[in-house]
């Protein structure tokens, strides 16, 4: 009996052992993302395809395992994979309409400039997840995209949704004052450009935007 339990115990042990072994998908995604943050755009992109390796042998052993399909996307929108994207993200709502998936589908689309189907993906994520981890940045693409096609005062509610979601992005305040410098709110858009300034003192469009304002 004793021997039994022996046995079971280090057999419990060793998958235990195993199980901490093994990559995290996620965990290398994130550190390629912290990786690109501070220039080490070759690392990173390392990083991004041992992710996308850690999800494709997840995937071999649960073909619906949801997690892996949204890293997976996530990986390669990083390497600027947006077709392949498209393709895995269409083969995941297949199995199930995650809201993740959905998102990142959008960005894929907004990449290869389908504005059309990224706004309906977009809109469609903001809908299903108004709280979800990447709300504020489904905002911004709606923003860029109604930005592109020349919809300013669209635009500039996305935007500023984005900014009132997650403040601390100098792009996101530039771009705000940028649409409402064109629809010719010149305060307001003072207002932005300062924000994008505090944010990153050495943002020079920012800067020259101002100084162009207050000419």
């Amino acid at each position: 009996m004793k021997i039994r339990v022996i046995i079971a115990c280090m057999v419990l042990i060793s998958g235990l052992a195993g199980a901490q072994d093994k990559p995290d998908a996620l965990k290398l995604y994130r550190n390629g993302r912290d990786l690109d943050a501070i220039g080490r755009t070759e690392d990173a992109r390392a990083m991004y395809q041992q992710s996308i390796d850690v999800c494709m042998l997840d995937l071999s052993a649960n073909p619906k395992n949801m997690d892996a399909y949204t890293v997976r996307g996530w990986a390669l929108i990083r390497l600027e994979k947006y077709q392949e994207t498209v393709d895995v993200c269409l083969e995941a709502l297949k199995i199930s309409s995650d809201y993740r998936i959905v998102e990142t589908l959008g960005e894929a689309y907004f990449y290869q400039g389908n504005y059309k189907d990224s706004l309906k993906n977009m809109e469609k994520y903001i809908d299903a997840a108004p709280r979800g981890e990447r709300i504020s940045t489904a905002y911004f693409f709606v923003g860029e995209i109604y930005r592109i096609t020349k919809q300013m005062n669209r635009a500039e509610i996305a935007y500023s949704a984005a900014v009132y979601l997650e403040p601390s992005i100098s792009l996101w305040w530039f771009r705000l004052g940028g649409v409402r410098e064109s629809v010719g709110d010149k305060q307001w858009a003072i207002e932005a450009y300062q924000r994008a300034l505090k944010l990153r003192p050495d943002y020079k469009p920012a800067s020259e935007a101002l100084s162009r304002l207050r000419a």
